[in-house]
């Protein structure tokens, strides 16, 4: 008989936590299909737009409640948390209920945990609860002391680097045997097939090296600082142009920036596109700026690109996937003139192939294929 798997994630972006997710779910439908049941749970219409091609892979998608997900405020952290207090008060009990009455084998759980969290201290179930940790959580008292009350009562706690894992094991917050590595499943390698270059004229760059940068336009991605770098390493680059994939709340914000720069002719935002690996094959080097990652999502998509890495050490993914500078450059963070050195580093190296080779073995470990061994062998077992 077929066990199912839930997976508990309202987003309220798309954020890469939409991508693992999404791409967990078609994996065991894909890969386990004879094993499990994958269903996803749409606690207020997050999830309606990816319907189609969930169905289309064989995965379920659970209404869980009246559809105001449009109405809620997405942007700012007041207002975001806000709209996950609406949720959590909304969810309540249309979740324990949904619980309660199907009683699935196994609850994997990513964003707003504090509501599966919530109803796992309150009551009993016979489903078994997985916690998924991501990006760079703050442990506070306060989220100490709710984990460790339910740590005792979750199944597994699955984490996405090794270097979370093991701050999550010095923290003693959870028992070590349930603290679990499992890779995200990143890689689309239906994009990475049927991806073409494209013609950076079409966008009026002519004749320049492009180094790209991918990711929602927020302060999590610092790219205000990576322009500033960029500018500096101008002066003595101009065959450079930097461009941006991606929006969000901090165009306008950094449009002034270009403007003040006097930078128009040299960083280009191109906003979403259909297919970001068409312009990774098309770039010469990737930049990675952000403050804090889980990994970068956008690394192993450019790694498999065949593109050179140049990252910070933010906390927690980007330098494990780096290994510590084998596989690209790595940066001091936000630190002045630290990215600018990276970039005439990478331009003074007379040969990038070995760099840009070790990441694209690296990137093969985030494959749909890869992400569902490590969960069915070693998480659901």
């Amino acid at each position: 008989m077929k066990k199912t798997i839930y997976y508990w994630s309202p987003c309220l972006n798309k954020v890469g936590t939409v991508i693992s997710t999404k791409n967990s779910a078609i994996s065991i439908a894909k890969y386990k299909k004879n094993e499990f049941n994958a269903k996803l749970i749409n606690a207020c219409g997050e999830w309606d737009e990816y319907k189609t091609d969930l169905a289309k892979h064989g995965v379920d998608v659970i209404d869980l409640n009246i559809k105001y997900f449009r109405y809620l405020p997405k942007t700012g952290y007041i207002p975001s948390r806000l709209s996950y207090l609406i949720i959590f008060i909304f969810s309540f009990f249309p979740l324990l209920f949904l619980l309660k009455k199907e009683k699935p084998d196994f609850i994997i759980i990513h964003l707003i945990t504090s509501l599966p969290l919530f109803l796992l201290q309150l009551f009993s179930f016979n489903t078994k609860f997985i916690l998924r940790i991501s990006g760079y959580p703050k442990l506070n008292i306060i989220r100490k002391v709710f984990w460790k009350n339910v740590a005792n009562k979750l199944y597994k706690i699955t984490c996405p680097t090794e270097e979370l894992l093991s701050k999550l094991t010095v923290s003693k917050i959870f028992p070590d045997k349930k603290i679990c590595f499992l890779q995200d499943a990143i890689i689309n390698l239906d994009n990475f097939k049927s991806s073409q270059m494209i013609d950076f004229k079409n966008y009026g760059i002519n004749n320049k090296k492009v180094i790209l940068a991918v990711g929602r336009l927020t302060a999590q991605k610092n790219f205000s600082y990576l322009i500033s770098e960029f500018s500096n390493f101008l002066r003595k680059n101009d065959n450079y142009v930097l461009v941006i994939l991606g929006e969000g709340e901090e165009k306008n914000n950094l449009l002034k920036i270009v403007e003040k720069n006097k930078l128009t002719k040299h960083v280009y935002f191109l906003g979403k596109v259909n297919n970001v690996y068409d312009f990774m094959k098309s770039s010469d080097v990737f930049v990675l700026s952000s403050l804090w990652e889980e990994l970068g999502f956008v690394i192993a998509e450019a790694a498999i690109n065949n593109l050179f890495i140049i990252s910070s050490d933010c906390p927690n993914g980007p330098k494990e996937f780096l290994n510590y500078g084998k596989n690209g450059i790595i940066f001091e963070s936000n630190k002045e003139n630290s990215l600018m050195h990276a970039l005439n580093e990478y331009v003074k190296m007379n040969n990038h192939f070995e760099k840009i080779l070790n990441a694209k073995k690296n990137s093969r470990k985030y494959t749909k294929f890869n992400h569902h061994k490590t969960l069915v062998n070693k998480i659901l077992s």
